[in-house]
């Protein structure tokens, strides 16, 4: 059995979190600490730190769903987060790489990672300067079960096509719009082309996507050129992206 103690702040470098959020952990009873006889310092068993962790991110996007939605932000493992865009590039090659070495991917990875990449891209173009709460995105990938997940805790795609759009009312139509027109004027995206690139690379490929922002959520799959729009469960403070293959 492994017996071996951790500091918090060993603890905390583990999960990826701070020492100040462990610490809120231990006062809620989400991750007790154990404190030692004469002593007021935390430290934790190793393998209750494994276990949490194999507990934590067993569901990547069950992780990520609970960050963008949740109505105060909450740390992430650090392995997720890109507080900037040029962490997330460095992440974004990193995946490609590691898509390459499955073979049965070897004619789509490319284009896996040229949606991720526009899609990641999106959440820093359209908050540049503006982020309503938390800088940054989520980014994790499971090549085992095939997914990349994306997460931010953005303005969204109603507030960012609002500016170019007034009429649109509900995140269903901003969602459609998103997907379907080409809006030249889009700030800071003057191209307009972004999310209409990951539709028809979706519907083109052995992919699959599930695009949440609001109380609207958006799923494709190959050969499905109408687009399938419904009410969400949850309401997401930005985006989240479930990409499967």
């Amino acid at each position: 059995m492994n017996n071996k103690f951790l500091t918090i702040s060993q603890a905390a470098e583990r999960i990826g979190v701070s020492i100040q959020t462990l610490r809120r952990w231990d006062e809620s009873g989400r991750l007790i600490s154990i404190r030692k006889k004469d002593t007021s310092h935390r430290y934790y068993k190793e393998i209750d730190i494994d276990k949490f962790l194999n507990n934590y991110v067993k569901n990547l996007y069950k992780l990520a769903e609970r960050w963008a939605a949740a109505e105060k932000s909450s740390e992430v493992p650090a392995d997720y987060y890109c507080k900037d865009i040029s962490v997330f590039q460095g992440r974004l090659t990193r995946l490609q790489n590691d898509l390459g070495k499955v073979y049965r991917l070897n004619k789509i990875y490319p284009l896996i990672s040229a949606i991720t990449g526009e899609i990641g891209n999106n959440s820093f173009d359209h908050n540049l300067g503006n982020w309503p709460d938390v800088p940054g995105i989520f980014f994790a990938y499971d090549l085992n079960k095939g997914q990349v997940i994306l997460a931010d805790r953005g303005r969204g795609i109603l507030n960012t096509l609002k500016k170019v759009k007034p009429e649109l009312s509900n995140h269903q139509d901003a969602l459609r719009v998103a997907f379907t027109e080409i809006i030249s004027g889009r700030s800071p995206e003057y191209r307009g082309n972004g999310l209409k690139f990951v539709k028809n690379v979706v519907v083109s490929n052995e992919i699959d996507l599930k695009f949440t922002t609001g109380d609207a959520q958006l799923t494709i799959q190959k050969n499905d050129h109408d687009l399938d729009i419904n009410k969400s469960k949850i309401y997401i403070q930005g985006c989240l992206v479930l990409i499967k293959f």
